[in-house]
């Protein structure tokens, strides 16, 4: 959890019924609603004998999530330490913010394993508590909690340099959307840290009486172990790290041989809404399609030692994983192709066993024949509609026969019939990323990168346990009566059991619809075909705008990685990435440089001075008017942005721009990557929808989501991205009657009231909270 810094009103004896505060966080929330639910534990005054001695704040030293859900019964259990770093002891209040859509039962809370008593505090009573320990320390990060119920217990001692252990548990419902049930669990914590936490982990065990499927986690990498159809465990795990994002997970219980489900956000009526499909097989309903496989292994001198070993592992294991009724060769190639058979061969016991044999004398030497290697596996294709994958490993670039990198993609190309799909290995940097990524792209494959210091076989084993059970291929996505935009991914990939298809995209129009689904199953068309709706308005999902935004981003860097920089292009991801938090190659020096560059103002000018001219800056852009909230136009003399048109040195364009179009070496690999990963590609990021974290402008404190909307710091107010161009401006103090007014008529206003001085848009208004 994060702490609140104690403030000097603290050590002044500011009185509150008789007591000063310094608020601290305690303990998380599992929630049903959208709202954030944090505790925290309210310190009465302890002066220390010596004035000049400085309460410290209390640290977390760990804090640990268990949660069991059967069905969509939820139980939570919560196991945290506090450490007291002062020379005294300390007693307090423990509060927990409690939403009021959540339906919560069976409290219970144990300090050092004794029981304590609490109670429950209805909305207007906890409202009034929170907006006292707003006024009294002029600190507004609880405003996002008001309007919600509370728990409260009384916590006594924390000793002096000593820790206390806090555990809490209660029952819950989980509430269902779109077929999906949702399980919430706060860890948005950064205002509250001042330091990161030494060990945050949480696990939640699932049991239905029907089976789990589509499992999704958008926000945090999880590991998900099935047990069987109808249980599963998911697990987040993380060391030395500030929580900034809220816990959340979706799963559905289906008995159908395909689960669907679908989900929306469109919190303005005028604008495009946004969507999200996923669908899952069962693991054991989905028929499973016999398959022919290719592996196509490099075995080049360079090869040599630990990567020989590893490789040979890795092949080893995936020929002995071939289902009965699969097709198999190996074509290992150095300076020429050497088939292990001249066709394709049945996986049975003795040809496996053969193989196996086969693996284990392969010796590495000689050069690179990547065109001969991939001509001879193409060549083996079959007719018709049986699948056939071939999966390629290199750790070089092409040196032997035909190297350019067009004219091996035109014969790939030629030699496709249809049906192949080309999964591509590329282990270590000396490698043609734009190659290897256009062979995989351009034929229904995926890529993964292997690092020099990664296993070869844990890579290769993990992704053909991932594919060695195709249920379903060649798939299309419609929406009768319906226009919907920007779907991606472009090209649907395969799926297969234990995956998961996740598609998202925009919509216009409303109300009804009946979306279709088509794909192949051992030559036959299935359909599967789903009503769900489209509404006019719903802010029920606020991830996927930002989701959505990083699977485009994906693309498009990959379009300007493979096909070359284009402004219209560059223009877009810029312009995505600013409006919803996005880190890219681009935007990444572009909130830094604005950052140096509104320190370097402050320096050089009244700090107030500067501050204003620079959210005149940023309002006018917006197309509004000055930062002090009088309407008047942003100065003349507001220095201009410097160098190119993002912000930056002309020179550092243009290195960006080069490191973007680099086919080899490390950077080329790390940008294939991360273009992968913000695709939401099979390789490395897995088959959920996970969000990647916010980098590094979050932890410098530069950048924040709030409520699924990206603000960025300049000096010390936060303004929120991509404000209306025109809209009706009001001006507003903090801790001001009107403040407190505002939040009353807007409790949607909390969470951005809860930064402090801001610029914030709501309903078509613009806030300048000053």
């Amino acid at each position: 959890m994060r702490i609140i810094r104690v403030t000097k009103q603290f050590h002044e004896g500011v009185v509150m019924r008789r007591t000063s505060l310094a608020v601290l966080p305690a303990l998380v929330f599992l929630l049903a609603g959208s709202a954030l639910a944090d505790g925290f534990i309210v310190i009465p005054r302890h002066p220390p004998r010596r004035p000049e001695i400085r309460t410290i704040p209390l640290a977390v030293k760990y804090h640990r999530v268990k949660v069991t859900i059967r069905d969509q019964v939820a139980r939570t259990e919560i196991d945290q330490v506090f450490v007291n770093p002062n020379p005294y002891a300390l007693e307090g209040t423990y509060i927990f913010p409690l939403p009021e859509e959540a339906s919560i039962s069976g409290f219970s809370m144990f300090i050092d394993g004794k029981e304590v008593p609490g109670e429950l505090l209805e909305k207007e009573k906890a409202r009034k508590i929170y907006r006292d320990i707003v006024r009294s320390l002029r600190d507004p990060a609880l405003l996002e909690y008001a309007g919600r119920r509370m728990f409260r217990a009384s916590i006594f001692p924390i000793p002096a340099r000593g820790e206390k252990r806090v555990k809490l548990a209660y029952e819950e419902v989980c509430p269902a959307d779109g077929g999906l049930v949702r399980y919430r669990y706060p860890l948005n914590t950064e205002k509250f840290s001042s330091r990161p936490l030494q060990d945050v982990s949480v696990v939640v065990d699932i049991r239905g009486e029907k089976p789990i499927k589509n499992i999704t986690c958008p926000t945090h990498p999880v590991e998900v172990v099935m047990k069987g159809d109808t249980e599963a465990r998911v697990g987040y795990e993380a060391k030395n790290v500030t929580p900034d994002r809220d816990f959340i997970l979706y799963y559905s219980l289906s008995a159908e041989e395909f689960a669907l489900n679908f989900l929306t956000h469109r919190p303005k009526p005028e604008e495009d809404g946004y969507f999200m499909l996923l669908l899952s097989p069962g693991a054991g309903k989905a028929k499973v399609m016999e398959k022919d496989v290719c592996f196509v292994f490099d075995k080049s001198g360079s090869m040599q030692g630990a990567k020989i070993k590893q490789a040979r592992a890795a092949l080893r294991f995936c020929v002995q994983s071939l289902n009965p009724g699969d097709r198999f060769n190996l074509i290992p190639f150095a300076t020429t192709a050497e088939p292990f058979s001249d066709t394709l061969v049945p996986a049975t016991e003795a040809n496996v066993a053969k193989a196996v044999e086969y693996v284990a004398d392969i010796r590495a030497a000689g050069g690179t024949a990547i065109d001969e290697a991939l001509t001879r596996a193409l060549s083996l294709a079959p007719s018709g509609d049986r699948p056939y994958m071939i999966v390629f490993l290199t750790d070089g670039l092409p040196t032997i026969g035909e190297t350019a990198e067009p004219a091996i993609l035109a014969h790939v190309k030629a030699k496709n019939r249809g049906n192949v799909r080309l999964f591509v290995f590329g282990v270590g940097n000396d490698v043609n990323t734009h190659l290897l990524d256009k062979l995989a792209g351009q034929n229904h494959g995926a890529r993964t990168y292997v690092a020099e210091s990664e296993d070869i076989e844990i890579k290769v084993s993990s992704f053909f346990a991932k594919v060695s059970h195709p249920v379903l291929s060649d798939l299309a996505l419609s929406f009768p009566g319906l226009r919907v935009t920007d779907v991606y991914p472009r090209m649907l990939p395969d799926l297969f059991r234990g995956s998961q298809l996740v598609v998202v995209g925009r919509y216009s129009g409303s109300g009804a619809r009946a979306l279709k689904l088509t794909g192949r199953v051992a030559g036959e068309t299935r359909t599967i075909a789903h009503d769900v709706v489209f509404p006019e308005k719903t802010d029920r999902n606020p991830f996927l705008p930002r989701l959505w935004a990083i699977r485009k981003i994906g693309f498009l860097l990959d379009e300007i990685r493979l096909h070359g920089e284009k402004k219209e292009l560059r223009d877009e991801v810029v312009r995505l990435a600013r409006l919803h938090g996005v880190v890219t190659p681009y935007t990444s020096f572009l909130v830094l440089e604005d950052t140096r560059r509104n320190r370097a103002l402050s320096r050089t000018e009244p700090r107030r001075r500067a501050r204003d001219k620079r959210l005149g800056e940023l309002l006018g852009l917006a197309g509004g008017r000055g930062g002090d909230g009088s309407g008047a136009p942003p100065s003349a003399d507001a220095p201009a942005a410097p160098g190119g048109a993002f912000g930056l040195p002309e020179e550092d364009e243009e290195s960006l721009a080069e490191g973007l179009r680099r086919a080899t070496g490390k950077k080329a690999v790390d940008a294939s990557k991360e273009a992968a990963k913000l695709k939401g590609e099979m390789g490395d990021a897995g088959f959920h929808a996970f969000i990647p974290d916010l980098g590094r402008e979050a932890k410098k404190g530069v950048m924040r989501l709030v409520s699924g909307v990206a603000f960025y710091r300049y000096g010390n107010v936060w303004v929120q991205a991509g404000l209306p161009e025109k809209a009706e401006r009001k001006v507003v103090e903090l801790f001001s009657d009107d403040y407190f007014a505002l939040l009353d008529e807007q409790e949607k206003a909390g969470p951005f009231l809860a930064l402090g001085k801001v610029i914030f848009s709501l309903d078509g208004v613009i806030y300048i909270v000053k």
